[in-house]
């Protein structure tokens, strides 16, 4: 009997990429290659590629761990995943972090934007209504881990610095705010004044290449003296930023490592994220196969490009593997104190103890004094305040290594966010994804859908999928 040429790996349900219908798709896994491949009845068979890295792939699977639940549901279950976002109880994550977006105005017209943000776009929110989105967060978190004001281009909102002082009430342990670094490099005080919302308080800052020509590609202008001029601000003041790099193949990728040599040797720099595009808002016409990155092509680019890390060290992250990678290391002056040293925390863990499961917790170390502290002092919902102590107690259970005077400058971070689309769409991922946005209505969505779904312009394509029959389950997607 003849092989077929791939091995059946898993199933899952997905989006027909041309009308959004939730259609069968099927895992398989060719060559080193993870593909997902469905057929909708209307518009025929699809196939994407998921993963580049099947063996990552598989062990990503192995790590999982029990969702943590919000303290409460803000909708009902009703039409089934995706439909009922809001967040339903069928959701299986709660809020890691939670976007406020405070205005749909910005100062650039990007032609990345998954917004679709313009100096004309859409409205600013009044202070009311983000007061009433915070309380949303508020309520289901308790305390939540991450709130990110971000728009738009939030630092356009009229009422800007009352709006970080409306998030300053609330028991949040750590605010970010998202922005391009315009006002940071241009107006004399800005980042000065951003600084007094210190501690718990960081710069996500927009920072996708050193290169004009691919700047003006994807932010529509040359921004490369405003981010460095934004970035002496932030030094000069130590004020905790991470560069949030978008990533289009092609246009961006090749400076991977570039940009993180660039980002280890900037005092306020704690770590950078990669995000590769997603194929929403301005990006919606755009071929995938032309100018999208998975999660584990942007893995292998950091390997490639930088010696860094090793491939022990960029891991998946438990709550959302299929999303979520992420590597942390110490970092230090060199020995002469001229620059930066970056070591790798494998260095001083087994890395085989990274993806172990014991209970709720994952293993570091058999040592239980220390068990699960490493995960909580290295995640980006830890509070800097703590970071330094916890991570000075876990040094000193660790046989060899001093305990110097650390504290949240001492980390370094890399994360790669991937968000899904209607190509990769993945129902297995969407219920756990735990980077969500909090809309003015209460509602708290996912990120993922919110940008297929769930804003404005999307409501009439949302109540016509919600009428739609639903489609019987088929053997197979090929058919």
């Amino acid at each position: 009997m003849p092989l077929r040429d791939y091995i059946f790996y898993d199933f899952t349900i997905s989006l027909c990429h041309v009308c959004f219908r939730r259609i069968d798709a099927k895992i398989l896994i060719r060559d080193s290659g993870v593909y997902m491949e469905k057929r909708c009845p209307e518009h025929g068979k699809m196939s994407s590629l998921i993963a580049s890295d099947a063996e990552y792939y598989i062990k990503s699977r192995q790590s999982l761990k029990p969702g943590d639940m919000p303290k409460r549901f803000n909708t009902s279950t009703h039409y089934g995943c995706p439909y009922d976002c809001g967040l339903c109880p069928d959701h299986e994550q709660h809020s890691c972090l939670t976007l406020i977006e405070v205005t749909d105005r910005c100062n650039l017209s990007c032609p990345v934007c998954y917004s679709e943000s313009s100096p004309q776009a859409g409205r600013h929110r009044t202070l009311d209504e983000i007061a009433f989105m915070l309380d949303a967060v508020t309520a289901n978190e308790g305390r939540p881990d991450i709130v990110q004001i971000s728009g738009g281009e939030p630092t356009v909102h009229p009422d800007f610095f009352q709006i970080l002082d409306l998030a300053k009430a609330r028991p949040i342990r750590h605010i970010m705010l998202n922005t391009n670094g315009i006002r940071i490099a241009r107006e004399e005080g800005f980042a000065e004044k951003l600084a007094g919302y210190m501690p718990g308080f960081e710069i996500y800052l927009q920072f996708d290449s050193l290169r004009s020509e691919a700047l003006r590609t994807m932010r529509g202008a040359d921004l490369t003296e405003t981010r460095r001029e934004a970035l002496r601000k932030l030094n000069a003041l130590n004020l905790s930023t991470t560069l949030v790099v978008t990533l289009q193949k092609g246009i961006n990728d090749q400076e991977i490592g570039e940009i993180l040599r660039f980002a280890v040797q900037q005092p306020c720099v704690r770590g950078v994220t990669f995000q590769p595009v997603q194929t929403a808002g301005r990006l919606e016409s755009f071929a995938p196969e032309n100018d999208r990155l998975t999660l584990t092509e942007v893995r292998s680019e950091i390997l490639r490009q930088s010696n860094i890390f090793m491939p022990e060290d960029i891991i998946p992250v438990p709550c959302n593997p299929d999303c979520l990678a992420m590597a942390y290391a110490l970092r230090s002056d060199d020995a002469e104190g001229s620059s930066q040293k970056i070591t790798p925390l494998s260095s001083f863990i087994n890395p085989e103890k990274l993806l172990e499961k014991a209970g709720n917790t994952i293993v570091f170390e058999q040592d239980e004094n220390i068990r699960g502290a490493l995960w909580k002092v290295f995640s980006t919902s830890e509070g800097a305040e703590s970071a330094g102590a916890k991570l000075a107690t876990m040094l000193c259970c660790l046989p060899g290594i001093s305990a110097p005077q650390l504290s949240y400058q001492n980390v370094f971070r890399i994360i790669i966010m991937q968000f899904l689309d209607a190509h990769n769409f993945d129902l297995r991922a969407v219920k756990k994804s735990c980077v969500h946005i909090a809309r003015p209505d209460g509602t708290i969505i996912p990120f993922d859908t919110m940008n297929l779904f769930y804003r404005d312009e999307k409501q009439n394509l949302l109540q016509s999928l919600r009428s739609r029959p639903v489609e019987p389950v088929r053997s197979s997607v090929h058919g």
